[in-house]
């Protein structure tokens, strides 16, 4: 099979680690990774990474070992994990290298982003208007999304019930105290109709991810994951956005959707046949619309198949099964890599007690960050 392979994943722990600095995660995930692929740091021939408030990727040779490679900071808001993914693999691609490792790693201070208006080429009057908190873009974005398509409130409950449960089986997690509907509903609110536990919060983690030419001989013991579609966009007009001024008139566009669309025509498959998903879920109205934007249901059908316990670890598309950013909190620059150790994880049926039943083949990833970039893989075994 030619391509690239996922032939190593590492993860740290997520959630408040006081002492521990994002750097010392990201270095605990990378020798995770390394073991897992049966690799030294002198193997890696290229590096890609990022980190939104914990320093540059590139400074991390200071402990890892001074050896030249070539090593590039990647910064796309909360896709910033998903796009350096997809930079390892277009470079093996090119040919410029044949083992590439892809970081991710934060520790954000407690409390909500704090974005500075000039910083994403908006005034300072966007700012005093309350439009760079996140919360209310959040809340704004699935209020019109529930009254277009008939979504109620208890169905953004449901999100977070499945949320923390998987999350009580990931031993990782930040978040793991399982939480029922009517707990979710009666929360402080926040951003209507969000309430907190329909949040995740800004957290602390690391994670990993050893790229490789495919077909090459590997060490015993390690299981390649073949990357088989790896795309990532950025808006066009007509899109709905976080820190967005205005709303275009007219049909809105996504880039979550042109994403997703171009990842498996990549990959040669249809939404239809994914068997575990990871989808952006920073609330839990993102996780229900990212549903329909990657294809895998139609505007308003999250209601019934959210019912039917349709994404849970038992259900027809399990989704989030380490219990998504809603468990494991939000260190930017580490979700996409998250979400990909996850997958990785379940094709190679390692989940433990979250393992996906069948022997999952086909595996899907999905993030969204500020101002509007996604990026999409597909998985397969």
């Amino acid at each position: 099979m030619s391509g690239v392979d996922i032939i190593g994943v590492g993860l740290s722990r997520f959630g408040r680690q006081p002492g521990v600095s994002g750097r010392a995660m990201a270095l605990d995930a990378i020798a995770a990774a390394l073991a897992d692929a049966a690799l030294a740091w002198e193997d890696i021939q290229a590096a890609y990474g990022g980190s939104d408030s914990s320093g540059l990727a590139d400074t991390l040779v200071s402990d890892l070992g001074m050896t030249g490679i070539p090593f590039t900071n990647v910064k796309n808001g909360c896709a910033t994990g998903g796009s350096a993914l997809v930079a390892g693999y277009n470079a093996i691609l090119a040919g410029s290298a044949e083992t590439v490792l892809v970081v991710g790693f934060d520790k954000h201070p407690r409390g909500a982003f704090d974005p500075i208006p000039a910083d994403w080429g908006l005034s300072d009057e966007t700012g005093h208007a309350g439009l760079m908190v996140t919360t209310q873009f959040f809340g704004s974005k699935i209020q019109r999304y529930m009254y277009d398509y008939g979504i109620s409130a208890r169905t953004l409950a449901l999100v977070p019930e499945k949320s923390s449960y998987n999350g009580n089986l990931n031993p990782n997690a930040w978040r793991r105290d399982q939480l029922t509907p009517e707990q979710i509903l009666s929360s402080t609110m926040v951003s209507d109709p969000l309430t907190q536990f329909m949040f995740c919060s800004p957290g602390e983690g690391a994670a990993a991810v050893i790229l490789s030419r495919a077909g090459r001989n590997l060490p015993q013991g390690v299981i390649p994951v073949h990357v088989a579609g790896a795309v990532s966009n950025s808006r066009t007009y007509g899109s709905f956005e976080v820190f967005s001024p205005w709303l275009p008139p007219g049909d809105l566009t996504s880039v979550s959707t042109r994403t997703a669309s171009k990842a498996f025509e990549m990959a040669g498959i249809g939404p239809e046949d994914v068997q575990v998903a990871q989808l952006q879920d920073t609330d839990s109205g993102a996780e229900i619309m990212h549903m329909a934007e990657c294809g895998f249901c139609v505007d308003g059908e999250q209601e019934k198949l959210l019912d039917e316990r349709y994404t849970w670890i038992g259900g027809k598309l399990p989704v989030n099964t380490d219990g998504g950013c809603l468990a494991n909190g939000e260190p930017i620059g580490a979700s996409g890599l998250r979400q990909i150790h996850e997958i990785v994880t379940q094709l190679r049926g390692r989940g433990g007690a979250r393992q996906v039943p069948g022997n999952p083949r086909i595996g899907f990833t999905h993030v969204y960050g500020a101002p509007g970039v996604s990026a999409c893989t597909v998985l397969e075994v």
